[in-house]
């Protein structure tokens, strides 16, 4: 196992106040150092608990620290969210045992998808990447694929990552309990509890939120978009068929997403301001179906309301940089992606590999597996894939919830390009597939 740097500290006077890095008063005196952690995570949402089991083969001590309670991480309550899984994350979540877990009548398949604009009956359609296996853009899709994703409840997710994790000698879970301040150097990186506790270990990583206040305490910027309006999410029953097939609707003021769960049951996404998403949780359940019923023009037949209602704020986040000193950025504390793309997990799932995948070649040939080199590289990577679809996606995000005449006029035109030009929707069917 290479010499951790932790072990270095306790031999020497350090201050952390001397190195470029967060200016926390946290010590090495009265670190805990029974079972001294390897890494501390911070933050036991999937992505996290993913990232733990990612490296626990690698023999290292992790430490997750979590604000909740383990019971909620156990037994997690339904949160209306339903996370569309590419079939590079299904890979993701075989190889860590977490996929295995989930009961196959829970996950859904996703066979196609179509964006409508306002009123207009014209659709951009995104079939299996099978119709695509004859066109002249070679062989850039696996024609195998039959489906374009799958779709499974959040809370089914994180209490499958909790299960994994839990199987694991080398994880330890500590739960019921904030961080107070973390810090960080080209040493070592320092944690304090809520309750006093102190910690040092290599590699810090966070994996809270996309409002991480432990981001902004490593002295990381970020750059944040409000979009003024608030998502909520229920399950509706349907008495005609929705085919498996995902529907996004930009109408003027408001977007709707129907996502395929059974044929005939149906997970719903609003995204309106925020007045409008009071006075639509106040209807009644019989009153608010009848509303979604409309939106659509009963293209599902009756539907009613089968589930809670549960209202989240409209914010993407993007860091400005995914590391500093040894700690780093994973999931929403990197990225916070509007849900449009429903590709926020798939980014953190993405971010969990290329993280996983240097830490374990690293700790192999007993090498530093927290040096800011390495964390330069898992930046780099990701960064790749995350800026461009964060930016591509409030753009876009921006263009389809103008209501002005020559933004209408530029949305029909992309809809009409994105349809009809083979190797732009081949790209985008590839993105979706992952």
């Amino acid at each position: 196992m290479y010499a951790n740097p932790q072990n270095q500290l306790h031999n020497q006077t350090h201050n952390p106040s001397d190195d470029n890095a967060t200016k926390d008063n946290v010590t090495s005196d009265n670190v805990t150092k029974d079972n001294a952690p390897d890494i501390i995570i911070v933050g036991a949402g999937p992505v996290g608990l993913a990232f733990a089991r990612s490296v626990a083969s690698t023999g290292l001590n992790i430490l997750v620290i979590e604000k909740n309670s383990e019971d909620s991480l156990a037994n997690p309550d339904y949160d209306g969210r339903e996370i569309a899984l590419t079939h590079a994350s299904k890979r993701t979540l075989q190889n860590l045992d977490i996929w295995p877990r989930i009961d196959d009548k829970h996950i859904h398949l996703l066979k196609d998808a179509s964006v409508l604009d306002g009123n207009s009956s014209y659709q951009l359609y995104f079939g299996t990447p099978s119709t695509l296996k004859n066109s002249f853009f070679g062989n850039m899709l696996d024609t195998k694929l039959d489906n374009l994703g799958y779709l499974i409840s959040n809370h089914l997710i994180r209490k499958a990552c909790y299960e994994s994790v839990k199987s694991q000698p080398n994880i330890k879970l500590l739960c019921g309990i904030g961080v107070k301040s973390v810090a960080t150097n080209d040493v070592c990186n320092y944690v304090e509890l809520e309750d006093g506790k102190k910690f040092d270990a290599s590699l810090l990583v966070i994996a809270d939120s996309r409002f991480s206040s432990n981001r902004r305490k490593l002295g990381i910027s970020a750059d944040s978009y409000d979009f003024g309006r608030s998502m909520i999410v229920c399950r509706l029953s349907n008495t005609v068929s929705n085919q498996h097939r995902a529907v996004e609707y930009f109408y003027y003021g408001l977007t709707l997403a129907l996502l395929p769960l059974t044929e005939n049951i149906t997970n719903c996404v609003i995204t309106v301001d925020s007045q409008e998403a009071k006075a639509m949780l106040a209807l009644s359940p019989d009153a608010f179906a009848k509303k979604i019923t409309a939106y659509i023009g009963g293209k599902l037949g009756e539907m009613s309301l089968i589930s809670t209602q549960h209202t989240y704020p409209l914010v993407s986040v993007h860091a400005n940089r995914f590391y500093r000193g040894r700690a780093v950025l994973i999931g929403d504390s990197a990225v916070g992606m509007h849900p449009v793309t429903a590709h926020g997990f798939n980014l953190g799932l993405n971010s969990v590999a290329i993280l996983a995948k240097l830490i374990t070649q690293a700790q192999s040939k007993q090498q530093d597996f927290a040096s800011q080199k390495l964390l330069a590289r898992y930046e780099k990577q990701h960064m790749l894939i995350t800026r461009p679809m964060y930016h591509g996606t409030n753009a876009m995000v921006k263009l389809f919830t103008t209501d002005s005449k020559p933004a209408k006029l530029v949305r029909t035109a992309v809809m009409r390009i994105s349809n009809n030009f083979l190797p732009i929707k081949a790209l985008i069917t590839k993105q979706l597939t992952g």
